[in-house]
């Protein structure tokens, strides 16, 4: 059984970038749901498998998809965050990011823009590809359907509107220039 992360702060922690009230519903209501989903899907599975009926095994593995793929992106996105604070990426992440950008601010602007250009609701992520031996920048616009098979995740913004509506309205632009003041890179470090 999925169980949801407890959060390393408070609700608070992260103000005045990501405002308490955001972060509440976000965790408390969307996460868990997610959580809880995949969790009841599972069990719909599993009864699927012990009574050999799997009518509606294309549901169930489209519901595993959305709701599992969901839970584990708002697991690492909360993770991803902390307390405005000085942590900054680790020398291997530092050198990883000047051969595969070109310096930081390339990665950093990159990202940004990425996460701008998400497309209705979505995800953008900074992943290392051991295929490719390299860091890549990611736009993940449906969750069950897109990714690069064999990445780690190692940085995630959540950039569906209920990630920064109640707090920045339409301005995704903002959210995202003052989510990287609560980036824990000390999580993204160990990621990597």
């Amino acid at each position: 059984m999925l169980k949801m992360i407890s959060l390393p702060y408070r609700y608070d922690a992260l103000e005045p970038y990501y405002d308490a009230q955001t972060l509440k519903i976000h965790y408390e209501i969307l996460y868990k749901g997610y959580v809880d989903n995949t969790n009841k899907t599972e069990e719909k599975l599993n009864l699927a498998r012990n009574t050999g009926d799997f009518s509606n095994i294309k549901c169930l593995e489209k519901d595993l998809s959305f709701y599992g793929s969901g839970a584990i992106l708002h697991k690492l996105f909360f993770e991803n965050m902390g307390k405005p604070k000085q942590t900054e990426p680790s020398e291997a992440l530092k050198w990883q990011i000047q051969k595969d950008f070109g310096n930081f601010e390339r990665m950093k602007a990159q990202f940004i823009e990425a996460a701008k250009s998400v497309e209705a609701s979505g995800w953008t992520l900074l992943v290392w590809v051991p295929e490719f031996n390299r860091l890549e920048v990611l736009q993940c616009e449906k969750h069950q359907n897109l990714t690069l098979w064999g990445c780690v995740p190692l940085l995630v913004i959540d950039m569906w509107e209920h990630s920064y509506f109640l707090q920045y309205k339409t301005n995704r632009a903002e959210y995202i220039d003052r989510w990287w003041n609560i980036i824990n890179w000390d999580v993204v470090n160990k990621r990597l």
